[in-house]
C-alpha cells in the first residue's frame, strides 16, 4: 500500500484557508483533516477529538519533550500543536492528511518531514485582504493593522512553499479543486509509484 501524503495548507488571516480546506474535505472523504491539540479550555459546543484534542499543559509539554508533537506554537499562554502519532497512523494507512496551520508551523513540519507538500493560500492583493478583515467586524483597527503586517511576513516566505494558490473572492470552490489537483499530481511522482516497477522487474 502506498503511503499517504501530508499536505500543509497555510496562509495569512483572511486568505480563506479555513473555508477552502472545509470544501476540500467535504468533497473528498478520502482526505483526513488533522485534529490539533491544545491546552486551552473547550468553548461551548466544541467536542474533544473533533474540534481539538484538549489536554493539560503538563501533558503537552511532556509530549514536546518526548518528540510526540510534530509542530506547535503558543498563543495567549496556551499551546497549540499537531500530534505526531495521529499523522503517522493516517499516512501509513495510505490516507492523505491535511494540516491547516500557520506559516511557522509549516516550516517546523518541513524540517522534520521534508516530503510534506506545502501550499500557501493568499488573497489576490493587499486591498482584498484588508477588505476581508474589516468585513468580519470583529477586530479593532489596531488588530487589523497588525494582521496586515503579519501577512507581509508570511507571504514573504512563499518561496519556501511547493505551491501557491490565489483565492479570489467567491472562488473558494475553484481553489479547493486546484489544491485537490495538486494532491493527485503528487501521487504520480515516482516516489509514490515504486510498486509499479515490481510488476515489470
Amino acid at each position: 500500500m502506498a503511503k499517504g501524503i501530508l499536505l500543509i495548507v497555510s496562509g495569512p488571516a483572511g486568505s480563506g484557508k479555513g473555508t477552502v480546506v472545509s470544501k476540500l474535505i467535504s468533497a473528498h472523504e478520502e482526505i483526513a483533516l488533522s485534529v490539533s491539540a491544545t491546552t486551552r479550555q473547550p468553548r461551548p459546543g466544541e467536542q474533544n477529538g473533533v474540534h481539538y484534542h484538549f489536554i493539560t499543559k503538563d501533558d503537552f509539554e511532556k509530549r514536546i519533550k518526548n518528540g510526540e508533537i510534530l509542530e506547535y506554537t503558543t498563543y495567549c499562554e496556551n499551546y497549540y500543536g499537531t500530534p505526531l502519532k495521529e499523522v503517522n497512523e493516517a499516512l501509513l494507512s495510505g490516507k492523505d492528511i491535511i494540516l491547516e496551520i500557520e506559516v511557522d508551523g509549516a516550516m517546523q513540519v518541513k524540517k522534520k518531514l521534508p516530503e510534506a507538500v506545502t501550499v500557501m493560500l493568499t488573497p489576490p492583493d493587499k486591498e482584498t485582504l484588508e477588505n476581508r478583515l474589516r468585513s468580519r467586524g470583529t477586530e479593532t483597527d489596531e488588530v487589523i493593522a497588525w494582521r496586515l503586517e503579519r501577512a507581509k511576513e508570511e507571504i514573504a516566505l512563499m518561496p519556501e512553499y511547493d505551491y501557491s494558490v490565489v483565492n479570489e473572492d467567491g472562488r473558494a470552490d475553484e481553489c479547493a479543486d486546484l489544491i485537490y489537483s495538486i494532491l493527485r499530481a503528487e501521487h504520480q511522482k515516482t516516489a509514490y509509484t515504486k510498486d509499479i516497477i515490481k510488476k515489470f522487474i
